[in-house]
């Protein structure tokens, strides 16, 4: 019987299986690394993108808080004007008052009594003067309490002045009073009080 040797064909095929092994192989690892490359710039790109994204929102924030800045600004000025307007209003209403008031320290002034030194805080008046004697002091806060743009005198000091002021050896004073319009004040109360009564 004939005898047949077979190992060259079996070496002819292994060495076939081990070159379609490596060819898969090959083709394998170029899918991957094609994969890759693919996934790498997707990757790049989203990432690029999103950096324009991010650029862009910052460069609106920082529009956005220059604008808010502009606008504090804006409201501050705002602000500052509103006050100024406030302040002219009261001055503007303020001017016919100080107008009485001065003339009211004129015409309230009595003989023997002479000022130094008037100031005022809102509508709170503090008057500093001399006088002949105290009796003219009370005549002046007399005068004072009655007219008609003056009122609620009160005496803060009065002492002997040993010094000559005006000739004379006077007495210092300081008094508070407050600005205020009696006129407005009596015109109120008269329109509050009751009109005549009904007949039995």
């Amino acid at each position: 019987m004939p005898r047949i040797n077979l190992l060259p064909w079996r070496e002819d095929r292994r060495k076939e299986r081990q070159r379609r092994f490596n060819f898969h192989l090959i083709l394998a690892v170029a899918a991957g690394v094609v994969m890759l490359l693919g996934i790498w710039g997707l990757i790049s790109d989203a990432i690029s993108n999103q950096q324009a994204r991010n650029d862009f929102l910052k460069g609106q924030i920082t529009l956005m808080n220059k604008q808010i800045a502009e606008i504090k600004d804006l409201q501050q000025t705002k602000q500052r004007l509103i006050a100024r307007m406030q302040i002219i209003e009261q001055l503007q209403q303020s001017r016919p008052t100080e107008v009485h008031v001065f003339d009211q320290l004129v015409k309230t002034l009595p003989p023997g009594v002479y000022l130094t030194q008037v100031t005022q805080k809102i509508d709170q008046l503090t008057i500093q003067g001399v006088a002949e004697s105290s009796a003219r002091v009370s005549t002046y806060m007399r005068n004072i309490d009655s007219s008609p743009w003056l009122g609620d005198p009160n005496l803060q000091v009065v002492q002997k002045d040993n010094a000559v002021n005006f000739g004379i050896r006077a007495q210092q004073f300081t008094i508070t009073a407050k600005v205020v319009d009696k006129s407005d004040a009596n015109a109120q109360s008269t329109n509050a009080a009751p009109q005549g009564g009904t007949r039995p």
